[in-house]
């Protein structure tokens, strides 16, 4: 995660439980355009440094807070981590094998999605402030999210009243939709739900028959025979290879893909021309992911991680403190600084 998220970056370390520390972070705080915390709700304002405070003393701050559950219903106190929001948003009990007991997803998915959502709200905020002069306060959870990213089956169950189940791969309304197919040697998830789409599939599987038959002859009835449609597309695709399969269909203009292990996906000529992996610089050097997006002028941001604490004497010297100042807060434990803390 470490490796992931903080490279550019640099460290300060403080402690917030004396009263200099936090005076630091007020002066921090001070400095910059945008504060982001993620403490347990109400600790930031024991601590003297929540959004009311510090947006009174700067208008133009943007305060964002991220919690687990939000801070007005019963479970604000409560610790909330990525596994805690898929289980309580629903997403768990969707994700699996009808006839298996839920399952979480399998990188998590809440914590980064939780990330791009909070900058998405910075760059609106900071997008006001330019037409307004004022910042703002932003709040989200990772509860919050979670419900967010499952955004089209809960307008389908606020329809309907209909309570979403486990379908493994494929869809409850849709077939063959998100299907997964094993093939000679792996398998691969295939799309073909629209009537044009299955008639072609039909066809490129050398199964013309399959069109009108009565069991598949509508979506509906494809949805109600699935079982019967994956042993008739597997029966029909199982001979050959992942990548046959994915060339024939993709040939034929239907929707596939083969399922990939992370070290066939490092070799994927698609990601390769993607330069999405780039090697970071340093003594500590690795390879990471760079930020799925480029701009026209934008180079590869190939910077390493700092250590915890790098950092903190370089800025507390920017943030004005004297050198004799910088030293006492290092001595008394106030701030931290490691021993090889790199350039200064």
């Amino acid at each position: 995660m470490v490796r992931s998220y903080n490279r550019n970056k640099r460290s300060v370390a403080l402690d917030l439980r004396c009263p200099q520390g936090i005076a630091v972070v007020k002066r921090l705080i001070a400095w910059a355009d945008v504060f982001i915390q993620n403490l347990r709700p109400g600790l930031v304002e024991e601590l003297g440094i929540g959004s009311e405070a510090m947006r009174a003393a700067d208008s133009r701050l943007i305060y964002v807070s991220v919690s687990g559950f939000g801070v007005d219903g019963p479970s604000r106190e409560r610790p909330g981590l990525d596994i805690a929001a898929q289980a309580e948003s629903g997403m768990m009990s969707v994700t699996g094998e009808p006839d298996r007991p839920p399952q979480r997803v399998g990188f998590p998915i809440v914590d980064a999605a939780t990330t791009h959502v909070a900058a998405q709200a910075v760059l609106a905020a900071l997008f006001k402030r330019e037409r307004t002069g004022y910042g703002d306060a932003i709040q989200t959870s990772l509860l919050e999210v979670a419900l967010h990213l499952q955004a089209p089956a809960w307008s389908e169950y606020a329809a309907t009243g209909k309570e979403p189940t486990r379908q493994g791969s494929g869809q409850a309304t849709a077939a063959p939709a998100a299907e997964l197919i094993q093939t000679r040697d792996g398998w691969i998830v295939l799309s073909a739900y629209t009537q044009d789409h299955w008639a072609r599939l039909c066809k490129t599987i050398e199964h013309p028959d399959l069109i009108d038959d009565p069991r598949f002859a509508t979506n509906s009835a494809r949805v109600l025979n699935k079982g019967a449609l994956l042993v008739e597309l597997t029966a029909a695709l199982g001979s050959l290879s992942t990548e046959e399969c994915v060339a024939l269909l993709t040939r034929n203009q239907i929707v596939t893909a083969a399922v990939r292990s992370y070290s066939q996906v490092r070799k994927s000529a698609d990601v390769e021309a993607s330069c999405m992996f780039v090697q970071t610089r340093g003594e500590d050097s690795f390879e990471a992911l760079r930020l799925p997006y480029q701009l026209s002028r934008n180079g590869k941001a190939t910077g390493g991680i700092p250590s915890v604490g790098q950092h903190t004497a370089s800025i507390l010297r920017e943030l004005g403190f004297a050198e004799q100042e910088v030293a006492a807060m290092l001595d008394a434990g106030v701030a931290l600084a490691p021993a090889k803390a790199g350039p200064p």
